[in-house]
């Protein structure tokens, strides 16, 4: 009766295991829901990166910027002459813009920083935004317009 009794380290189980082998395939279905969930974030995240505070752009009659693989900065600079940075919701000091700058450039300075100045902010407060980011040494740095109107100026 003690025979009978035995905890499955018997003959069965290790003859199983031989006819079975290693197992030499590669399963990707868990890299493949990795993959797809960072795609996901990204998809989400991107827009943001970009977008910033909200402000009512100069409307031109301008091609937009080809596209390029760069991730871009976005500054914006709205009614009222505050300075934000990305999709940041407070402002940056005017001293402070040139060093965020750099601890969000992923590229150093070879990323291309796109200035978004409201319609009704004061001239030189997009002006001197642009200075500061040049005097950070920033060199790739564009102004961000409203290309859906006519250009300011021609009447219909």
């Amino acid at each position: 009766m003690a025979m009978m009794m035995s905890s499955g380290g018997g003959r069965k189980g290790r003859g199983r295991s031989r006819r079975r082998g290693m197992m030499s395939e590669i399963n990707v279905t868990p890299m493949v829901d990795v993959m797809l969930v960072l795609l996901v974030v990204f998809m989400v995240t991107a827009p943001l990166l970009v977008k910033g505070e909200p402000v009512n752009l100069a409307q031109t009659s301008s091609k937009p910027l080809p596209p390029s693989k760069q991730v871009s900065l976005s500054v914006t600079v709205n009614e009222a002459g505050q300075i934000f940075v990305g999709g940041e919701k407070e402002p940056v000091s005017r001293n402070q813009l040139g060093p965020q700058l750099m601890a969000i450039a992923e590229n150093g300075l070879e990323d291309r920083i796109l200035v978004r100045g409201d319609t009704n902010a004061d001239y030189g407060d997009v002006l001197g935004a642009l200075a500061l980011i040049r005097a950070a040494g920033f060199t790739n740095v564009g102004l961000v317009t409203d290309s859906a109107g006519k250009s300011p100026g021609k009447d219909d």
